[in-house]
C-alpha cells in the first residue's frame, strides 16, 4: 500500500489541475493565529506557540506538517506576530514551507472586541520526484520536473470577534490562487495548484461549577476543489490545570485530546486521530498525532487566575 501510496503523489504533481489543501490540524483551537491573523495579540501577551503533526503513523511517505507562531500585543489596540507553516509529504517529495507577518487591530465592541487581521509572506514549494519509489525520470510526463523553492507570495485577512465567553471568526491565510507549473498551449503540461482556503472558527466556554469549564468549538474548511472539512470538538478544563476532551472530523477521524497547563506560563497538549474513512481501517495506519506547546511571557502583575480556554 506505501508503494501506492507513493505512486499517488506522483500523480498529484502530473495531473493537469491538482486542488491543494493546507495542511489540517486536531489541536485547531490553540493554533488559531495560524488560519486567522485577526487572533494576533488578543491573549494580551507575547506568546510562542509550536505544533507537530505525524499524519497517518505507519505509512511510508505519511504527511508530517510543524508550525509555530509568535504573537505579542504592541499597543492597545494592535498585535503583530508571525507565522510559519510546513508540510511534508513523501519522505521529502513535496516540501511546502510558508512564512507570513501578521498584523491586528483591535477595536472595543461593547463588552466584547471586533478584531480585524491582515498577513503578508511568502510560500516556498520544493518537489523532488527523484524520492519516489521506483521513479523513472525518462518515463516522467513533460513537465513534471523537479521544483527548487518555488516562491509564491501570499496575502491573507481575518475578522474575529471574542469576549470571555464566546469567540467567532472568518479568515483565510491566502487570497492569491497560485499555478507552481505553467501551462503550455496543449494543456498538456502539470498544475499544482494552491487554491483559497476559507476558515470560519466557534466557540463557547461554559462554566461547570468553580473549578470546570466546559468549551465545544467548531472549524469549518472550504477549499474550491476538495471536500468541504468539518472539525467539531469539546473540551473539558478541570481545576485550570488539566484539559481532556474529544474531536470528530466528519467523515474522516475521531479524536481524543489531552492538555496541561504545567504552570502560569507553559501549556502543553497531546492529540491522537484514529480515521474513519477507509484508509484508517488499513493494518499499516497506526493513526496520527499531534503535540503543541504554548509558552506566555506573563507579567506577574497580569497573571489571571482563572485563565481564557481559548
Amino acid at each position: 500500500m506505501a508503494k501506492y501510496v507513493l505512486y499517488l503523489l506522483f500523480i498529484l504533481g502530473t495531473l493537469t489541475v491538482t486542488a491543494q489543501q493546507d495542511a489540517q490540524f486536531t489541536q485547531y483551537m490553540y493554533n488559531t493565529q495560524v488560519v486567522n491573523s485577526a487572533y494576533t495579540g488578543s491573549r494580551e501577551n507575547l506568546g510562542i506557540t509550536g505544533l507537530h503533526r505525524s499524519q497517518w503513523v505507519g505509512l511510508d511517505g505519511a504527511p508530517t506538517s510543524q508550525t509555530l507562531s509568535l504573537s505579542s500585543p504592541v499597543s492597545e489596540r494592535v498585535g503583530l506576530g508571525f507565522s510559519f507553516v510546513n508540510d511534508e509529504i513523501g519522505n521529502g517529495t513535496i516540501q511546502d514551507s510558508f512564512f507570513q507577518g501578521v498584523f491586528a487591530y483591535h477595536l472595543p465592541a461593547g463588552p466584547a472586541t471586533l478584531s480585524f487581521g491582515l498577513s503578508a509572506g511568502a510560500s516556498f514549494l520544493n518537489v523532488n520526484f527523484a524520492n519516489l519509489t521506483n521513479y523513472d525520470a525518462s518515463t516522467a510526463p513533460v513537465g513534471s520536473g523537479d521544483v527548487y523553492k518555488k516562491f509564491s507570495p501570499t496575502v491573507g485577512a481575518g475578522i474575529y470577534y471574542h469576549n470571555e465567553k464566546f469567540y467567532v471568526g472568518l479568515s483565510t491565510p491566502s487570497f492569491l490562487k497560485t499555478e507552481h507549473f505553467d501551462t503550455d498551449d496543449t494543456n498538456d503540461s502539470s498544475i499544482y495548484l494552491e487554491n483559497i482556503t476559507w476558515y470560519g472558527i466557534t466557540g463557547y466556554v461554559f462554566d461547570l461549577g468553580d473549578k470546570t469549564k466546559f468549551k465545544p468549538a467548531t472549524l469549518v474548511k472550504l477549499t474550491n476543489g476538495a471536500p468541504l472539512a468539518v472539525d467539531v470538538s469539546a473540551n473539558f478544563m478541570f481545576n485550570q490545570k488539566f484539559i481532556l476532551g474529544g474531536a470528530y472530523r466528519i467523515n474522516n477521524a475521531l479524536s481524543g485530546l489531552l492538555g496541561f497547563q504545567l504552570n502560569e506560563k507553559l501549556l502543553m497538549g497531546l492529540a491522537y486521530d484514529k480515521e474513519t474513512a477507509s484508509l484508517g481501517g488499513e493494518t499499516f495506519n497506526n493513526g496520527s498525532f499531534e503535540v503543541f506547546l504554548r509558552y506566555e511571557f506573563i507579567k506577574k502583575e497580569k497573571i489571571d487566575l482563572t485563565p481564557r480556554f481559548f
